[in-house]
């Protein structure tokens, strides 16, 4: 299958989603108040649809994913990956320095306007994280947040193919720092699409080979593997809104963020 036609598929599944969201497709409990309090909580109408997409991500990530990413560790040395780690999140910076604006952290958009100029020219072009050695941490923002912060709900939980675990506040905060992210204007602008593609790709890759370990625990360890990614997601999402630590010993979910 053509790379456009995969992208155009995946644009249908995830549109009909989230058009799906916003009319439910899963009944009430029955009449017992603890079943109807933990089917508010779970937050998860469409938990059939949900369930059969992870079962989908998940078969691609034991094929596909989980294998590059064990290859990727293996044969590339640590201050490489840790080089192409800086690089792309170096190219996420406008995107985090705009959400902090629209937050209002006015000094975190600072320290990552510093860290951005700093990792840029001193770090060459990003590949050396000189910003953290020199006190200034990379803290991840994005539109999902920006909204979360702004008071927004976070609507559904929804498992979008391909991308993994979201809920309606984060795919339309996806969605939208797709649409503004410079590389991407860049990129389509001058007839480098491929270049997003390999960002996304070698993000996805990298990213999951740091949390092997642990998402393989989890695996194990899950009564419902499902719900525990459910569970799990809304605490790193809610920790992020909070400008809080995530909680301990839990694996951030690989996903295409820089596509």
């Amino acid at each position: 299958m053509k790379l456009a036609s995969l992208r155009s598929l995946l644009r249908a599944a995830t549109a009909a989603t989230l058009s799906l969201a916003f009319v439910g497709c899963a009944s009430l409990p029955p009449d017992d108040p603890a079943a109807r309090d933990a089917y508010y909580e779970a937050n998860d109408p469409l938990e059939p649809i949900n369930r059969a997409i992870f079962g989908f991500n998940e078969a691609a990530d034991i094929l596909i994913l989980e294998p590059a990413a064990n290859s990727y560790r293996l044969l590339v040395p640590d201050p490489l990956r840790d080089a192409v780690q800086a690089f792309i999140l170096n190219l996420l910076s406008p995107l985090v320095i705009a959400n902090e604006l629209l937050q209002g952290n006015f000094e975190d958009a600072q320290v990552a306007t510093g860290r951005f100029i700093t990792n840029t020219v001193l770090g060459a072009g990003g590949i050396a994280d000189v910003a953290t050695v020199a006190g200034m941490p990379y803290e991840p923002e994005d539109f999902g947040q920006t909204l979360g912060v702004w008071g927004i709900g976070s609507g559904p939980y929804i498992v979008l193919p391909i991308l993994g675990p979201s809920n309606l506040r984060d795919a339309t905060g996806r969605a939208v720092d797709t649409v503004a992210d410079p590389v991407r204007i860049w990129a389509y602008n001058t007839d480098n699409k491929g270049f997003l593609v390999g960002r996304a790709v070698t993000g996805a890759v990298d990213t999951r080979s740091r949390v092997i370990t642990e998402v393989n625990d989890l695996r194990r360890n899950s009564v419902d593997y499902y719900a525990a990614v459910r569970s799990l997601y809304r605490q790193q999402r809610q920790a992020l809104i909070n400008d809080s630590a995530a909680p301990q010993s839990t694996p951030e979910f690989p996903d295409f963020k820089s596509q």
